[in-house]
């Protein structure tokens, strides 16, 4: 893997051309002389460690996990995922870009910003810091928290799930009290030149989907209504973007990671997945389109004979001699591609789903359809009528309809959220094929894309054993860098096991 481990080749770049003004090149952004610590300098190394990591191992993983990805022709890099497995040692240091950077850099400048009464920054980088744990919470379930980023504790407990949420949950809303309109924020580039009035929206879309994704096992109705009602969130895409260049080290995270040859690799690996094209690009039996969505040319390429075509997960195709490289579809990439942090779509469905369950079926109808509306403007395509037309909002099975159409929608955005609402929603579900039913390894005539069920899953064709068929890898075991030397590391409790909010 490619990986972008030194984080600080990225920020040196990006400020370099865009913020050579306050950082000296010569000093390291996660590392600071003590005199010159400042929010400006501790606020843009932070969020880049944490678009590096979200915008690129994350969203591979997601994008196996939710079968948005499959594996392409004679590789192995990412075979593991593909089978729906995640060992202790594959992210590692990603949990450690995460904590010793990410996080740390946060709580410094959240400290600094504090001490200033610099209340928009400390906003600002509370709500980073809660996005990133609830994004740990998401992939591991458990993960330190009260005793975590303590150099003179090298063995800190790991808290509960539903204990982290609930702590930052309080702790954006202690910033939010803090903060008010206005107000100046640290040098950025999530939000740009934004002042205070912009991130109390983020935080508000933050909060929202925190209270949402825990709103099956906590009753947190009264505080996502307070939310709703009040209707201060973003009116657009909030993501890390018109910051990547294209040159070596200021990359967009997952362009370079899988389509740069700036690394020395020309290797190709995740390729498109027969579920999301087989959903997305819906056929008879006689191969007349059914339903095309005009988000798939956004999302995935053609193969190199136009056509959409998608791997099954759990093989490579390694013994094929009809199904190389240029017969797959592979994910949309560019240099300067987006790293989204939240979407208005995602937004518009956590709003329906909260009136769905209120059972008000006519707010839940308007801001499902405003959902794919704005997934649509987020692609940049035409054809949102039709995709409401086949995925019409249902009251009687808000779950299905939202989890479907919310799984398609983020698959060109945000794979690793398309895989944590799956498990939420538990749709798609899985259907009666199976993966092994599709393709034989040892016969390339067996290749049957059109068994496929559009809008579900499907069991790959290995899958790991501890998991078994029919079902979503739950979590990601805990992180060697993390257990190694932590006497109080829990014991994993299994692939199956889901996080808290999925029980």
């Amino acid at each position: 893997m490619k990986k972008l481990s030194l984080i600080i080749v990225i920020v040196l770049g990006l400020l370099v051309t865009s913020c050579d003004s306050y950082l000296d090149i010569n000093k390291n952004p996660n590392s600071p002389a003590e005199e010159n610590m400042t929010t400006d300098i501790l606020f843009p190394g932070a969020e880049m460690n944490l678009a590096s990591t979200y915008g690129d191992f994350f969203r591979i993983t997601g994008g196996y996990f939710a079968q948005y990805y499959s594996h392409a022709f004679g590789t192995s890099n990412y075979l593991d995922y593909s089978r729906f497995t995640m060992s202790a040692t594959r992210s590692s240091s990603d949990y450690t870009q995460l904590t010793q950077r990410a996080l740390k850099n946060l709580t410094t400048a959240r400290q600094l910003a504090e001490q200033e009464e610099e209340w928009g920054t400390y906003l600002a980088c509370t709500t980073l810091r809660a996005f990133i744990y609830q994004a740990l919470v998401d992939a591991y379930g458990e993960v330190p928290y009260t005793e975590a980023l303590d150099a003179a504790n090298p063995t800190p407990k790991y808290d509960q799930g539903a204990d982290i949420y609930a702590g930052i949950i309080a702790e954006i809303d202690a910033a939010l009290e803090k903060v008010s309109d206005g107000q100046r924020v640290a040098t950025n580039f999530l939000l740009p030149g934004a002042n205070s009035t912009a991130w109390i929206k983020l935080a508000n879309a933050v909060k929202l989907k925190i209270l949402t994704r825990e709103s099956g096992v906590a009753d947190v109705t009264s505080q996502i209504a307070a939310l709703v009602s009040q209707n201060n969130f973003p009116t657009s895409d909030v993501a890390w973007e018109g910051c990547w260049s294209n040159e070596s080290g200021a990359l967009s995270p997952f362009y370079a990671e899988e389509f740069s040859t700036a690394w020395g690799s020309t290797q190709i690996n995740c390729v498109a997945n027969v579920a999301i094209i087989g959903t997305m690009l819906q056929k008879s039996s006689d191969g007349d389109v059914l339903y095309e969505d005009g988000r798939l040319a956004a999302f995935f390429e053609k193969n190199g004979s136009g056509e959409y075509t998608g791997g099954i997960s759990g093989s490579n195709f390694s013994t094929s001699n009809s199904y190389k490289s240029t017969y797959w579809c592979r994910p949309v990439a560019s240099y300067d591609m987006p790293v989204y942090l939240i979407t208005l779509s995602e937004i518009e469905f956590f709003i329906a789903e909260y009136y769905a369950k209120a059972g008000n079926a006519a707010q839940a109808k308007a801001h499902y359809e405003a959902a794919i509306e704005a997934s649509f403007a987020t692609a940049g395509v035409s054809g949102a009528a039709e995709a409401i037309a086949q995925f019409p909002y249902d009251q009687s099975n808000y779950k299905k309809c939202i989890g479907i159409s919310k799984w398609i929608s983020l698959a060109g955005v945000n794979t690793f959220e398309g895989w944590c609402e799956a498990r939420r929603l538990d749709y798609p579900a899985f259907g009666s094929v199976q993966g092994s039913q599709m393709y034989n390894e040892q016969d390339d005539a067996s290749y049957k894309p059109e068994l496929y069920v559009p809008g579900t899953f499907y069991t790959p064709i290995k899958v790991d054993d501890k998991l078994g068929a029919n079902k979503l890898l739950e979590r990601w075991i805990y992180p060697e860098s993390s257990t190694a030397r932590n006497s109080n590391s829990p014991a994993f409790p299994g692939y199956s096991t889901p996080v808290f909010w999925g029980k």
